[in-house]
């Protein structure tokens, strides 16, 4: 059996591709699987190389690699046919090109537009409010089935692996993001933030964990450039030792170990300092505590879903329009990670706007001392998302029914 997916940054490949190829190969070890990565402007560059290291009998085709196919070049190696089309990430119309050159069924999960109604025979729900929406977007309500959040499995495989030396025990963990701009300003912010922290309490265990998707030297220029200046980052240096990584100070009297599996470490962590995404809600199945910034001091430098991002690159308005459609966007929802929004609760103890290390310092040892609310907190995000477990292997037994 023959089955291509589409698939673009590192948030789809970690916590949708990775999880839903380990359950497709579980079942049929003699699967074909095409991964087509498709062009994104958030992606970091090693997604191809990750899925290869994880499912070495996968074909996995780079964006390059991808629009020459789209084009109507040939790939070496590439069948003519599959059996089944799997839209993952990226943009539909990805999706819709690999199926128009390889025929057979074609999937979509959460997304499609109502030019694609008829293209799909299968799309897969996340939760009831995206059955909604599947078919408000002409999906036939018969062919929307739900099965729940792919990336619960994705984080509950993670958290089962190894955890690294200097996993913080009862600790704080820190995750900054992978988006560049997300390294460049927010690891010097919450290297300052936890400077502030072990001023005042030198025996507190905190770590930074990076996404496998992040390279070294990103994070050595990161640190030793110290982030946008209305972030009042901490310059430092990224220092290693022993095959251990570590962000250190300039005179190296303070040295932060610098983790690579976030979830696992997150696993004995008392308290996660993070920003919204996918990790939210994967720190939720963990039941994890934690607290998330969306910082706009430098507005114009954030990511913006659609073209609206851009903004700040056209020339003399750009930045300005981009700063007041930021705001505006950020003021417009009272929570901003997925959790929240799925609770109606604050489950996750949010922060907007302009940002220091020494505030969120201060809130991040208040909720660290607060065994009440780490509780309270922890059990309640943990059952929130208690029902999609399992959604990659529900994903799974119905693609290969369909494709077979």
């Amino acid at each position: 059996m023959r089955i291509a997916v589409t698939a673009n940054g590192p948030g789809e490949v970690a916590g949708w591709l990775r999880p839903l190829l380990r359950a497709l190969y579980r079942r049929q070890p003699d699967l074909e699987a095409l991964v087509f990565l498709v062009p994104d402007d958030y992606a970091t560059g090693f997604e191809a190389d990750i899925v290869r290291d994880a499912f070495p009998a996968a074909r996995v085709f780079t964006p390059k690699e991808y629009l020459k196919f789209a084009f109507g070049a040939r790939l070496e190696n590439l069948p003519p046919r599959a059996d089944l089309v799997q839209y993952i990430g990226g943009d539909l119309l990805h999706a819709a090109r690999v199926h128009a050159r390889l025929k057979g069924r074609a999937a979509t999960y959460k997304f499609s537009r109502r030019s694609y109604r008829s293209l799909f025979d299968r799309a897969f729900a996340v939760d009831a409010r995206n059955v909604e929406q599947l078919a408000a977007w002409g999906t036939p309500p018969q062919r929307i089935e739900r099965v729940g959040n792919l990336a619960i499995d994705g984080a509950l495989f993670e958290a089962g692996l190894a955890q690294e030396p200097g996993t913080p025990a009862d600790g704080i963990l820190i995750m900054p993001g992978s988006r560049s701009y997300e390294i460049e300003n927010l690891v010097p912010f919450y290297f300052a933030a936890a400077l502030r922290m072990l001023r005042e309490r030198p025996d507190l265990k905190i770590a930074f964990a990076l996404s496998p998707f992040t390279a070294r030297s990103q994070v050595a220029a990161a640190i030793e450039g110290g982030g946008h200046p209305r972030m009042f980052g901490r310059s430092g240096r990224l220092v290693t030792e022993a095959g251990r990584d570590y962000l250190a100070t300039e005179a190296d009297d303070v040295r932060i170990p610098l983790l690579n599996n976030a979830l696992a470490a997150a696993r004995s962590a008392r308290l996660v300092l993070t920003i919204p995404g996918t990790k939210t809600i994967e720190l939720a199945v963990l039941g994890k505590p934690a607290i998330a910034i969306t910082p706009l001091n430098a507005p114009e430098l954030v990511t913006i879903n659609g073209p609206l991002t851009y903004l700040n690159r056209v020339p003399l308005v750009g930045v300005p329009l981009k700063r007041a459609v930021a705001v505006a966007v950020s003021r417009r929802f009272p929570y901003h990670t997925q959790p929240n929004m799925d609770a109606g609760d604050a489950l996750i103890r949010e922060i907007h706007g302009t940002v220091t290390p020494g505030r969120i310092a201060r809130i991040a040892l208040e909720s660290y001392d607060d065994h009440a609310w780490i509780s309270s907190s922890g059990t309640a995000l943990a059952a929130l998302y208690r029902d999609h477990i399992g959604a990659a292997d529900r994903m799974a037994d119905s693609l290969l029914r369909l494709a077979a």
